[in-house]
């Protein structure tokens, strides 16, 4: 799930940010990705980069003061310092986190492999000091080089290209994980079946094997692996249901964790009703669709290249207004956001893509100078 190997991590971006309201982590990894978007061409698109192992998960520490968001925020990458000091650039512009204006500053851009150089020297330098100590033992070189082999059988498998184990094929039950990461550790632990799903989006992959295999879900103790937990059950039926310990990733866990919590994985059934226990589950607020007139909408964007999105809220309607060239970062930051539109309004042309993006958020009304792209889902109006 867009994770790099820690050896591979060249640079971390470390970024401070402020927001003039309460946010949640999901507000703020919506905000970077939805509003970097298409500002550095294809090749630097965070969502792409992250599917390709290039950027890692990024990490956010939120809190709350004074009615205030204050934040930290890690981006690992693996690209090149030119690549990653441009990503860096672009975090800075971001002005809106949720509904909430926001200020986003980059702290540093660390070199990883620079504090390892030192570790390095000073390490070189102790040991030259205890060069009559004994040599490490045979198993102990052995155990080495069968965890190196271990790791090196990792395949790329079936349409989708997804990082597995060399027994995913012929074995009859196989571990559904999140990342590449994650297949290496188990690997490391002598599993030698499991298969990485790429992503929160089960690939069609892998419901393809859920047709004639025992799958077994192995997900991070964290509320992000609570979410794909609720994905992929809709998508596909599971036999168990395997967690990390509170707190932790897969990919962290020893040999013994992760066999461990495999030991330990629940039928579905016993999963939900221990999950509902424990609370995970929050209480949302049921929002409140009041009516919207479309018409007087139009009249207040009209020829200004604005658009006009109004959202349903526990609080009732809100209405948000944006440049017509921020369309889409807006529909992709309220996506992940987990967001609803109840209208919208484009002083411009409404594209395939668009439409497609606004559906998702449940939009019914869209109102346009032309289109490119219709549904029977949603009512049109036009200027």
């Amino acid at each position: 799930m867009g994770k790099i190997s820690p050896p591979s991590i060249k640079y971390i971006i470390k970024v401070k940010f402020t927001a003039e309201g309460v946010v949640e982590k999901p507000d703020v990894i919506g905000a970077i990705f939805g509003q970097t978007e298409g500002l550095l061409g294809e090749e630097l698109e965070l969502r792409e980069l992250q599917k390709k192992g290039k950027i890692g998960r990024i990490e956010a520490e939120l809190r709350v003061e004074d009615s205030k968001t204050y934040g930290d925020i890690e981006v690992p990458t693996s690209i090149d310092k030119t690549e990653t000091t441009m990503i860096a650039a672009a975090v800075e512009t971001i002005d809106r986190v949720g509904p909430c204006d926001a200020k986003f500053e980059i702290q540093d851009v660390e070199d990883v492999r620079s504090s390892k150089r030192q570790y390095i020297v000073d390490r070189a330098k102790a040991l030259l000091g205890k060069l009559s100590a004994k040599l490490p033992e045979s198993k102990e070189i052995e155990g080495k080089i069968v965890r190196g082999t271990k790791t090196a059988k990792v395949i790329s498998y079936g349409e989708d290209k997804l990082a597995a184990g060399p027994d995913v094929e012929k074995s009859k039950e196989i571990i559904v994980v999140e990342g590449r990461a994650d297949v290496i550790s188990l690997l490391k632990a002598g599993i030698k079946n499991a298969i990485a799903m790429k992503g929160t989006t089960l690939p069609k992959t892998v419901k393809e094997l859920s047709k004639s295999k025992d799958i077994t879900l192995f997900v991070d103790g964290d509320r992000g692996g609570l979410l794909i937990v609720k994905g992929v059950l809709d998508s596909i039926d599971i036999n168990k249901i395997a967690r990390a310990p509170d707190g932790k990733e897969v990919e962290e866990l020893t040999e013994k964790e992760i066999v461990a919590c495999l030991r330990n994985a629940k039928s579905v059934q016993d999963f939900s009703d221990a999950n509902l226990r424990k609370g995970i589950r929050r209480t949302v607020e049921p929002v409140k669709e009041e009516p919207v007139n479309v018409e007087d909408l139009m009249k207040t964007v009209n020829g200004k290249k604005k658009i006009v999105i109004v959202l349903a809220t526990s609080r009732g309607n809100r209405i948000l207004t944006r440049s017509v060239t921020s369309l889409t970062k807006t529909l992709h930051s309220l996506k992940d956001s987990n967001k609803k539109i109840l209208a919208l309004i484009i002083d411009g042309n409404l594209t395939a893509r668009v439409l497609k993006l606004a559906e998702r958020l449940g939009c019914k009304q869209i109102a346009a100078k032309n289109f490119s792209a219709t549904s029977d889902k949603v009512k049109f109006l036009s200027f």
